[in-house]
């Protein structure tokens, strides 16, 4: 017989953290889903009719401002979930979220997911403590981009998708990083050769693999460290 306080076994992080009791509620509504490259999930307004736990892969919430230039504003991966807004409030979507590095998902009815966090057991707890992290990630997001250089958050950048991924090596070109760092492909290049040079990471044709974390992580804003002390209290 099944022990309803053992944890599943999954990818994702939040659903490895319920109680088997709780997971088994769940489980026979979760779908295994691709997150092909570039794949939007939602636009800003969309009705959130499913949410996403990442098994693999990285998601960007991404904002658009009026001249068209998008930033980024936070990441989803297998710590957490994508759509939470729907299940907290019911509410559209709020940021653009788009696959920037392709993997797969357990998706999930919103209806279900609500309808268990509404019961104020382990899954409202924990998707509770993760809006939390994910206000400090949004919130240490928007003193990053404008307080610290580009070159502090481009290394903040890289060590947190290195981070929520599990890999030290991940492909992702110039350009996205520049968009997603609100910056110019040109300083994204400069600075991907002085780190290379330096011998802190090694990138070629669209493939980043980070080759001394420790001295990354001295250049990189104190905004690496604040976010990952609270994304690694949900574990």
């Amino acid at each position: 017989m099944p022990n309803p306080n053992s944890s599943p076994v999954v990818s994702n992080k939040l659903l490895a953290a319920l109680p088997g009791a709780e997971y088994e509620r769940l489980a026979p509504h979760l779908r295994k889903v691709d997150l092909p490259l570039g794949e939007i999930l939602y636009e800003v307004g969309d009705d959130i009719s499913r949410v996403y736990f990442p098994t693999e892969g990285l998601i960007s919430l991404v904002l658009t401002d009026r001249t068209g230039a998008d930033v980024e504003v936070g990441l989803v991966a297998r710590e957490g979930i994508a759509g939470l807004s729907a299940i907290l409030c019911a509410e559209p979507a709020v940021h653009r979220s788009i696959v920037q590095i392709k993997g797969s998902a357990l998706a999930l009815s919103a209806a279900v997911l609500r309808e268990e966090f509404q019961r104020g057991q382990t899954t409202q707890r924990l998707l509770l403590q993760y809006v939390h992290a994910t206000m400090t990630q949004n919130t240490q997001c928007a003193l990053c981009n404008a307080r610290h250089s580009v070159k502090e958050r481009f290394c903040r950048w890289m060590l947190t998708v290195a981070d929520r991924i599990g890999s030290d090596e991940f492909e992702m070109t110039q350009e996205t990083i520049a968009t997603m760092l609100g910056t110019r492909r040109p300083g994204i290049t400069t600075l991907a050769g002085s780190l290379r040079s330096a011998g802190l990471l090694n990138y070629s044709r669209g493939k980043i693999q980070l080759q001394n974390r420790a001295g990354l992580e001295k250049i990189a804003c104190e905004c690496y460290g604040a976010v990952r002390e609270r994304f690694e209290r949900l574990a």
